[in-house]
């Protein structure tokens, strides 16, 4: 194991970690409402969970876009810009924030109807919803922080923040619910104290000094705005994606969509491993990027894809021997796990697909090559719907895996091709 292996550890660890332990606060969550004797309660939290997931998803570029930024500029040990990063991040954060909350009503009114939620469940989820809102400015501004901490090269405090948070969140909801004897408002209330724990725990740990900024015009100030557009239309594109999977899924009847849905766990176990790589890659890569060190970074790049590489024939393996195994455990209703049995093996070819995204969705985030990942973007969605087009109406199912497995393979074709043919040519 060579040096650049070891930095890419340190970072990678941590972040992996803090990936896996994520969840954990939805899960919380529906392990007590799922004892409070009404399944409403569950299904309550559950589209509760669906709606912020995916609103705080579309505006997951205050971390992707602050953590490359910062990365170059501590590449260059640019102090002044790297200050200016982490207030201009936490300002677009908070105005953010502030929008989502003047907006709550329509925006919860909007979710609920596309959701389409039952007549019982409906008013619980807005009930969450309402509540866990208030929550948006810890929750984006924990996103600002977690990518100016990436762009520092430090993926343990945001680790820790998350641990903080899960710790949090257990106590309280218990104490809420239990104790006070609350329902749903009481797990919302836990879930909301666990993000302003977490978001003041990380300003906390935020360097001495790092306020103190002047005021001029950085040189990151147009990038950051160019950056995060760029980054805001391709998570659209991955989202339009995600929703098409999801709705023609649930076309296809109840089992064919519970089949897809505990697939996409197998899918979210290797992307929690594999995010913790791309981070290094947004952390590393970014900071030779900015340093000018091309030999450096293109190692980094090398042991980026040696790591992929191996992590893809361990995840196929664990796939082929114990996915249905695994299945078996997330489901124990015969029809599903029936159903699944014919669907696996397209789980087999989810790390073989998706690992080359991965990497490549760090290094370009590290880079701020965002154009590129829009492109990506926009050409593999365009291979997705196009897939559904043809291959659905006679293969079913078959055809939608097929179709999702081109859209991850794609976005590594393209994000290879542009960073063989036109970055690595000019890379610094």
């Amino acid at each position: 194991m060579n040096n650049s292996d070891r930095q890419i550890l340190k970072i990678a660890m941590p972040a992996i970690v803090t990936n896996i332990t994520v969840p954990l606060l939805g899960l919380v969550d529906t392990a007590i409402v799922g004892h409070m004797g009404d399944a409403s309660y569950i299904g309550a939290i559950a589209v509760g969970a669906m709606i912020f997931n995916l609103v705080y998803w579309v505006f997951g570029f205050l971390r992707m876009g602050t953590s490359g930024l910062t990365a170059q500029a501590y590449g260059r040990q640019d102090q002044q810009e790297m200050r200016h990063l982490l207030r201009q991040s936490l300002k677009w954060a908070g105005t953010i924030a502030l929008l989502l909350i003047l907006l709550q009503w329509p925006l919860c009114e909007v979710m609920l109807t596309v959701i389409g939620p039952t007549a019982d469940v409906r008013p619980l989820a807005a009930t969450y919803f309402y509540y866990v809102v208030w929550g948006a400015p810890a929750s984006l501004g924990l996103f600002a922080l977690t990518g100016w901490y990436i762009g520092m090269q430090n993926t343990r405090y945001p680790m820790y923040i998350s641990i903080l948070q899960n710790i949090t969140n257990i106590i309280v909801s218990l104490l809420l619910v239990y104790g006070l004897g609350m329902k749903i408002e009481g797990v919302a209330l836990g879930t909301i104290i666990a993000q302003y724990v977490g978001l003041f725990a990380g300003l906390l740990l935020l360097p001495r000094g790092v306020w103190s900024v002047n005021e001029k015009v950085c040189s990151a100030q147009v990038s950051f705005f160019r950056i995060n557009r760029d980054i805001f239309l391709r998570t659209l594109f991955l989202v339009a994606v995600n929703l098409c999977f999801t709705a023609i899924g649930a076309r296809q009847g109840a089992t064919i969509l519970a089949v897809n849905t505990l697939l996409m766990q197998l899918y979210l176990l290797f992307s929690y491993v594999m995010d913790g790589f791309a981070y290094a890659g947004e952390a590393l890569g970014g900071r030779y990027w900015g340093a000018h060190q091309r030999a450096p970074f293109m190692e980094t790049v090398h042991r980026l894809f040696a790591w992929g590489a191996a992590m893809t024939v361990v995840f196929t393996a664990v796939y082929v021997l114990g996915g249905m195994p695994f299945l078996q455990l997330l489901t124990d209703e015969p029809v599903v796990v029936e159903a699944s049995r014919g669907f696996v093996w397209w789980a087999y070819l989810i790390p073989i697909a998706g690992v080359a995204a991965f990497v490549w969705d760090g290094v370009f985030i590290g880079i701020t090559a965002s154009r590129g990942m829009l492109l990506s973007a926009i050409i593999a969605a365009t291979t997705f719907f196009t897939g559904v087009f043809v291959f659905v109406p006679s293969l079913g199912n078959h055809g939608l895996m097929l179709s999702m497995l081109l859209f991850l393979l794609m976005r590594g074709v393209v994000q290879t091709w542009l960073f063989c043919n036109r970055i690595a040519k000019n890379a610094i």
